[in-house]
């Protein structure tokens, strides 16, 4: 019935046919998305499908990738990439998307569907599913991160390691112990891979008594010395084993006399005047018998230090004029709130008013109007100073350093202030670990103290733009070091500690230090730990004009020297009115800016005193306002209000509205320094000149610019401005910062009182 046959093919394929052999076929590689761990760094927890929010609603923008938490930062790793042009220079410590657990302020986890919300910390439960994290950063970000597609179970357990590690339970869990101990010490107690403990810039730490000496040679102190009665800590565990004090003290009578200062800090010298008077710092007396006697025993040693046996000033910190370490932080949660949290209003009024009401620009103008009243007292009056305080770890750090920047053009270069920096917060012992609340211990502790003195730096920069060596970027990147724990600087609350807890957590790992007393922790000023050379060169002022800043003189390269003398002015001004009173105008008078396109300025009346009410101290500014400028000499600011503003850069560097593209003051930067390494390249070759033949300026001994934007290599091309720019660079915005009306925040809440940045007791209520 059916044949056998089969029947002829009546269809025929044009298609190849099908390749049944997979060993021959080729194999689609999906590159694993994985985090890139430091020496010591260790993943804790990690999701996949997790995406980053860029946008503060649904945005098509938004990254996917994987989120992990390591035991030194939360790290989201992405194939994709941003539509936006490059931003910001590479860091060589942190990925695009990183932020260091120690930088994280809060963490909040967030159920849509049930309408919870619950802040994370060590040890906490969390007894539902997150669909949503968000992270509040102490460098202002927030930061969203959705798990519409992630497990549900991962994405809890991550988000619970984050609180946890984000609250470390002992100093030795900062991350900093197990990087230094991997990194740089190896099983033999030799170490690997090398530390400059200065730096590239050879900044000098101050804890050998060679950095001492070399400073009072340096100020011309020479009626002060060396002492060396705290070695091993053992008259005061917060001061550095090294300080200066007045020939005329004996050590006897420093280790008789520390029982009856406050946590046994003696007396410390800070700066000499080129005059002979002597900046001090000393903490307070607290038996009140030897008051009387001590403060005289102290005065007449700082007195005979002088060469004209001036009398001495002192100068209570802590006498209501300046504010309290708490009344700082709380100006600082109010002004994140206003620059960051709300929304943008569309009349700038209402937000400057509401900026203003923080009291963080008031406290800033304290600060300034404080350290010109002592400058007037040594540079004027050419007497000593002593600050005193408490414990001498705060306010006094703010106010020495502040008198130094504008006294002594030596702390306006770079290496020059980071000594100030090592010399007057670090070796005296300000308390970073417990003012950075590392610990996430005791939020009564925090304060920002060392940000209010960047602040106030940054503002004498703006003032005095060709006195820095420095610029903004580099402030700000210091101010975000101290959110890395791995450097030494911003890590204890003194060299004492510091050297306790290494000494302990070397033990308790076994490892052997070799001749070395403790792990030598690298510090925050080898800049070659987080950055390369080139992006480094952001940090240099293209309008210096200091030691290191060459010119040409009628053909002869020469440099600029600072002139000591006694009584030297300088200013930023031309042709101020007589009528002008601590940075105020009279009615009829107009003042004429730098760089200004405004005629006059805003009058501030309440500022304004009576010609018979003026205080020496005004007096002596309004007299150095009216001199002509000179940047390598002494530097005293604008008190005006009008001429003190908000430091954008650093606290509006998150927020997309904020940003002007392709301007800014990173365009003027750009052209600067365009024109700045046109002038280096015709002072090279100047100086290679020889013998009627000029070396080719990019040879082999070419010296390689300080400049980060250079200028055309040839005429014929030109070095237009780069299309990534923006008033943020190199910080950006993008998919940094979500807006009040994602989070619902209100504002009442945090403005009474509320240290955190969304509501407890809200969130108490929501939570489960």
């Amino acid at each position: 019935m059916f044949s056998g046959k089969t029947p002829k093919a009546t269809f025929k394929s044009y298609l190849p046919p099908v390749q049944t052999d997979l060993k021959k076929s080729p194999q689609v590689t999906i590159k694993k998305l994985e985090a890139k761990l430091l020496p010591g760094e260790i993943v804790v927890n990690e999701v996949n499908f997790v995406r980053k929010c860029i946008g503060a609603g649904g945005s098509q923008d938004d990254l996917w990738g994987k989120l992990v938490c390591t035991n030194f930062k939360v790290s989201f790793v992405t194939h994709d990439s941003l539509p936006q042009q490059r931003f910001q220079c590479a860091h060589r410590l942190l990925g695009e998307y990183d932020v260091p657990l120690a930088c994280v302020d809060q963490v909040i986890t967030v159920n849509d569907a049930k309408g919870k919300r619950k802040i994370l910390g060590s040890n906490k439960k969390l007894k539902f599913n997150p669909t949503e994290l968000i992270l509040y950063c102490k460098d202002f970000r927030i930061i969203r991160f959705r798990f519409d597609e992630a497990g549900p179970e991962s994405a809890k357990k991550v988000c619970l390691a984050i609180g946890h590690y984000s609250h470390p339970a002992d100093t030795q869990l900062l991350f900093g112990f197990e990087y230094v101990g991997t990194r740089f010490y190896s099983s033999s107690g030799e170490r690997v891979n090398g530390i400059d403990p200065g730096g590239r810039l050879q900044t000098p730490l101050f804890d050998c008594s060679s950095d001492w000496d070399r400073e009072i040679k340096r100020t011309g102190a020479s009626e002060w010395r060396v002492c060396s009665i705290n070695k091993d800590y053992l008259v005061s565990p917060s001061l550095p084993e090294f300080f200066v004090v007045p020939s005329s003290l004996a050590d006897q009578d420093l280790k008789q006399y520390a029982c009856y200062f406050s946590a046994q800090r003696v007396p410390l010298w800070c700066w000499n005047h080129p005059s002979g008077s002597a900046l001090v710092r000393m903490s307070s007396i607290t038996e009140p018998l030897q008051q009387r006697k001590l403060d005289q025993r102290i005065c007449n040693a700082v007195m005979k230090s002088h060469p004209l046996r001036s009398d001495v000033h002192k100068v209570e910190l802590e006498n209501g004029l300046l504010p309290t370490i708490h009344d700082i932080q709380a100006a600082l949660v109010k002004l994140r709130q206003f620059c960051v949290i709300e929304p943008f209003e569309e009349s700038e009024d209402k937000w400057l008013s509401s900026v203003e009401s923080s009291r963080w620009m008031e406290y800033v103008r304290v600060f300034l109007k404080q350290a010109v009243e002592v400058v007037y007292v040594l540079e004027w009056k050419q007497a000593s100073v002593i600050l005193q305080e408490e414990e001498d770890r705060d306010l006094s750090c703010v106010v020495a350093s502040l008198v130094q920047v504008m006294c002594d053009p030596h702390c306006r270069s770079l290496v020059g202030f980071q000594g100030l920096v090592q010399k007057e917060w670090v070796m005296a012992g300000h308390r970073f670990l417990d003012r950075c609340n590392h610990l996430k211990r005791n939020d009564k502790e925090e304060s920002p103290l060392f940000l209010l003195f960047l602040n106030c730096v940054w503002q004498l920069l703006e003032q005095h733009p060709t006195a820095f060596e420095f610029t903004e970027v580099y402030l700000s990147v210091l101010s975000d070091s101290m959110w890395l724990p791995v450097f030494s600087t911003f890590l204890f609350n003194c060299p004492q500690q510091r050297a306790e807890h290494s000494r302990d957590f070397a033990l308790t790992k076994r490892i052997s230090l070799g001749q070395e007393q403790a792990l030598r922790f690298p510090p925050v000023w080898d800049w070659s730990q987080q950055f390369s050379l080139k992006d480094q060169a952001l940090f240099n002022n293209p309008l210096y004009v200091g030691k290191s800043a060459p010119c040409v003189h009628n053909g002869t390269v020469r440099t600029y020297s600072h002139r000591r003398s006694k009584r030297v002015f300088s200013s930023t001004l031309r042709g101020v009115p007589s009528a002008l009173r601590n940075g105020s105008l009279a009615e009829h008078d107009t003042l004429m800016r730098r760089s200004s396109l405004v005629s006059r300025l805003r009058t501030d009346s309440g500022l304004a005193r009576e010609p018979q009410q003026e205080t020496p101290a005004e007096r002596f500014l309004r007299d150095w306002l009216s001199r002509p400028a000179e940047p390598n000499s002494l530097l005293l600011p604008q008190l005006l209000p009008s001429h003190l503003p908000l430091w954008r850069l650093h606290f509006l560097r998150w927020v997309p509205e904020a940003r002007i593209p392709h301007g800014g003051p990173i365009t003027a930067f750009h052209e600067l320094s365009v024109l700045a390494d046109e002038i280096e390249t015709l002072q090279k070759r100047l100086r290679q000149y020889t013998g009627g033949s000029i070396p080719a300026p990019d040879g082999p001994g070419a010296e390689p610019s300080r400049m980060y934007f250079k200028a055309a290599s040839s005429p014929q091309e030109t070095a237009g401005a780069p299309d990534y720019l923006s008033s943020t660079f190199p910080f950006s915005p993008v998919g940094n910062l979500c807006r009040r009306s994602i989070l619902g925040t209100p504002l009442s809440k945090i403005l009474n009182g509320a240290k955190i940045w969304l509501s407890t007791e809200t969130l108490a209520n929501d939570s489960i």
